[in-house]
This record gives structure tokens, sequence and C-alpha cells, in this order.
């Protein structure tokens, strides 16, 4: 069964960190490109981070110098590290996988991130 669980989210002061942790189960994620995408309420779901199978990664504007994206192949798990956390972070953070050649996608379910004081 292919499965995305996401897990490290919660409530964090201004200026906090977060570790989020994506276990995928059912499939490799060395042959995906695994990507962080957020949604806050009221607005569209958008792509925070990337990390892609040859090992480049890209962030978002609003991310960059604070987030940082990372895999870890052999625990079949992807990270993003959040620095320096800001209200305007406040979203459901939501991991998903692409095949690298196929394109075939998945999603987990989301974990909220709260970010106030």
């Amino acid at each position: 069964q292919v499965q995305l669980v996401e897990s490290g989210g919660g409530l964090v002061q201004p200026g906090g960190s977060l570790r989020l942790s994506c276990a995928a189960s059912g499939f490799t994620v060395s042959n995906y490109h695994m990507m962080w995408f957020r949604q806050a309420p009221g607005k569209e779901r958008e792509l925070v981070a990337v990390s892609a199978t040859i090992g480049s990664t890209n962030y978002a504007d609003s991310v960059k110098g604070r987030f940082t994206i990372s895999r870890d192949n052999t625990k079949n798990t992807v990270y993003l590290q959040m620095n320096s956390l800001k209200p305007e972070d406040t979203a459901v953070y939501y991991c998903k996988a692409v095949h690298r050649e196929n394109l075939y996608n998945y999603w987990g379910q989301g974990t909220q991130v709260t970010v106030s004081s």
C-alpha cells in the first residue's frame, strides 16, 4: 500500500524551529522527486520546497534561507527543517512524491504548523 505520512507539526513561537518528516511506504523515494507544499486558511496550496532525484533543491522565495529540504533514502523519508519561523508560515504542510519518469504522484495527509506567541 502506497502511503506518505507527515509528522512533526505543532505550535511554535515566532523565531522558533520545527522539523517535519515525511515517511514513505509502498514505494522508494529515491525514484521520486519529493516536495513540500503548504496551504494556509483561505489560500491556495503553494509549493515550498523541492528535492529532485539528482540531488538539487529549490525553494519558494518566502522560505529561502530559513527552510531546508533533505532526504534519507535509506530511511525512505524526506524532511523539512524550518527555522526562524514566522506567523505567516502557519499552514497545513503536505508532502508530495512525483515519479522521475512517469510522473505518478502521491500526497500525504498533511500536518498542521502554527506559529504564534
